[in-house]
């Protein structure tokens, strides 16, 4: 009783401390306005939830130009205005110029008085989700079941990713990490059953690719300086068992990107075109994504998202706030109410009696740049574009750096 009533008393007091002052967690009740300044730039990412149900359906979406929720997604894009932005969880599908579509059948078209945004640059990278492995990886003596692929899918490319971006996107220089193996990490988390035995067999672990989706190091040249778009989605921490396998594979998604950050020699860290080792030194980066593990709450591995917030290159201090996420936590109650993170840090809107609302969408910058701003897009009940975001069970994240 009294960790709810501290819950309870926490919210309160993020809602009168964001709507008091505007400090470290400024959240731009103006929309999110991006500064005029041409030397700042905006990257976001936002988890639109669109791993539809069927391969095609993306396709079908995107042609017909009458989506409710990519007409939602485009409103949001025209209101926060990033210049590079993540998209998770937007199904791959290699027979359609998705990038093209979106552009024109949605970006472009500007309604209630907003302004239309396009993006000259694109990238969609392959994922593993839903792509068979040939192997029983569950463990329950049938192959081919979406729980046997390299990530889990009900068909291949399922909770892809996309990036769209204002600048250059140095195609030649991308680095990924989809077929690096789990068991190849260091020190690598392997699940193990109450009786003591591996939850994989050992022709499955020597398999199995860490990735659920994919690790890529995107280089972005924004003005004169290049900056390293690292995007991932790790695997939720949950739908598993006592064994723990996906909070394990989770927290050893994370640190995959920390061991790329610290450069040094690693004859084990082999990208998909055999160049090993990590990022160079003094690289500009910015990882990002729905990295699924929040820093207090719900079921990751304890330490697993501080492998990246605590990492000496990273500059961790602008914590992504919001009104509406410190607001929703105190009118949806239930488990969000136990919860010890500051609920107006949260990122994503969940089941309120289960996992309650957690922050697990992230923009994580290097040192070598100078953060201005941060926040998430989450507005309250009296700020404007209330709802528009409730299309998604995530919410867009956005990071203002200069150099």
């Amino acid at each position: 009783m009294t960790r709810i009533f501290f819950r309870f008393l926490l919210t309160s007091l993020a809602l009168l401390i964001l709507q008091a002052c505007d400090v470290t967690v400024d959240v731009q009740t103006d929309t999110q306005a991006k500064p005029a300044s041409a030397s700042v730039y905006r990257f976001a990412t936002f988890n639109i939830a669109m791993g539809l149900n069927q391969a095609g359906e993306m396709a079908t979406a995107l042609e017909s130009g009458t989506d409710d929720r990519l007409r939602s997604l485009a409103k949001v894009l025209q209101i926060v205005r990033p210049d590079v932005v993540l998209l998770t969880e937007f199904d791959f599908d290699p027979s359609i110029e998705a990038a093209d579509l979106l552009n024109r059948h949605y970006l472009q078209h500007a309604d209630e008085g907003m302004e239309g945004i396009t993006y000259a640059f694109s990238y969609r990278p392959t994922v593993n989700t839903g792509m068979d492995s040939g192997l029983d990886i569950d463990g329950n003596g049938q192959a081919g079941e979406p729980t046997d692929a390299w990530g889990f899918g009900r068909f291949p490319g399922q909770y892809g990713m996309m990036i769209l971006s204002h600048f250059p996107i140095d195609a030649a220089a991308i680095r990924s990490f989809q077929t690096l193996k789990w068991s190849e990490f260091p020190g690598a988390l392997r699940p193990i059953k109450e009786n003591g035995e591996s939850f994989y067999s050992d022709e499955v672990w020597t398999q199995l690719r860490l990735s659920s989706k994919n690790h890529v190091d995107i280089p972005v040249q924004a003005g004169d300086q290049l900056i390293h778009f690292l995007v991932t989605h790790p695997t939720p921490p949950g739908f598993d068992g006592p064994e723990d396998r996906n909070g394990k594979r989770n927290h050893d998604e994370l640190a995959l990107w920390a061991h790329f950050l610290d450069a040094r020699p690693a004859d084990w860290l082999v990208d998909d075109n055999g160049i090993t080792g990590g990022l160079e030194d003094e690289s500009n980066f910015i990882i990002a994504g729905d990295l699924n593990a929040d820093p207090h709450d719900g079921g990751a591995v304890p330490g697993a998202i501080a492998q990246l917030l605590d990492h000496p290159l990273v500059d961790s201090d602008c914590i992504p706030a919001s009104h509406g996420g410190a607001e929703a936590a105190e009118q949806q109650a239930g488990i969000n109410l136990e919860h010890s993170g500051n609920p107006a840090f949260d990122t994503s809107d969940f089941n309120d009696e289960t996992v309650g609302n957690l922050r697990i969408d992230y923009l994580v910058p290097s040192r070598s740049l100078a953060v201005q701003d941060c926040g998430v897009f989450w507005p309250a009940s009296n700020e404007p574009h209330h709802g528009l975001a409730e299309f998604s069970d995530h919410r867009l994240v956005w990071l203002d750096v200069s150099f």
